[in-house]
C-alpha cells in the first residue's frame, strides 16, 4: 500500500511560487475559450497514463461538475475502442497521449497534422499548454503521492 510522502498542503506552503506558476499556466488554457470538456478529458487521460491519483480525482470531480457523461468518464482509458467520443475528442485524447509519451521519440508531423485537422492553431496552443501543465502536476502528485481529494459522498459511503 502506498503512503503520502508530502501532502499537497506541504507542497503549497513550501513552494507557493511553483504552485502559483502552475495554476497560472493552467488558467491560460481555462480562459482561452477552448471547450472545457475536451480539456478535462485530456487531463483525465494524461493523469491515468502518469498514475497520478490526486490529479485523476480532481479532474473527475471537475468533469462531473461540467456534466461530462459518466460513460465517457468510465471509458476514457479505452477511448480508442469505446466508440462514444467525438472526432474532436478523439483528436484531443490522441494529442494528449502523444505529448505525454515523449520519452525516446519526437512528436511526428503526422500526429501534429491529425490534431490540426480538429483544432485551430490557437486552440492547439492552449490544448498543448493544458497537457503540459497536467503533466507537470502529475509528476509532482506522483512523486510525493499527494492524497486524492475524496468527494464527501464517497468518503461517507466508505465509512
Amino acid at each position: 500500500m502506498s503512503h503520502v510522502r508530502i501532502t499537497y498542503d506541504t507542497f503549497q506552503k513550501t513552494a507557493p511560487a511553483a504552485q502559483a506558476a502552475l495554476l497560472a499556466m493552467g488558467k491560460t488554457a481555462d480562459d482561452s475559450g477552448l471547450d472545457k470538456e475536451i480539456v478535462e478529458l485530456a487531463k483525465l487521460r494524461v493523469s491515468q497514463i502518469n498514475n497520478c491519483a490526486f490529479c485523476l480525482q480532481i479532474h473527475l470531480n471537475v468533469s462531473r461538475k461540467l456534466g461530462i457523461a459518466q460513460e465517457k468518464l468510465d471509458l476514457v482509458a479505452t477511448w480508442h475502442e469505446a466508440g462514444i467520443f467525438s472526432e474532436r475528442e478523439c483528436a484531443a485524447l490522441a494529442w494528449a497521449e502523444t505529448l505525454t509519451h515523449l520519452a525516446g521519440h519526437s512528436v511526428t508531423d503526422a500526429a501534429y497534422d491529425a490534431a490540426r485537422r480538429h483544432f485551430s492553431e490557437s486552440e492547439l496552443v492552449f490544448l498543448s499548454t493544458a497537457i503540459a501543465t497536467i503533466n507537470a502536476w502529475n509528476r509532482l502528485g506522483a512523486a510525493f503521492r499527494f492524497a486524492p481529494p475524496i468527494p464527501k459522498r464517497v468518503a461517507a459511503a466508505a465509512s
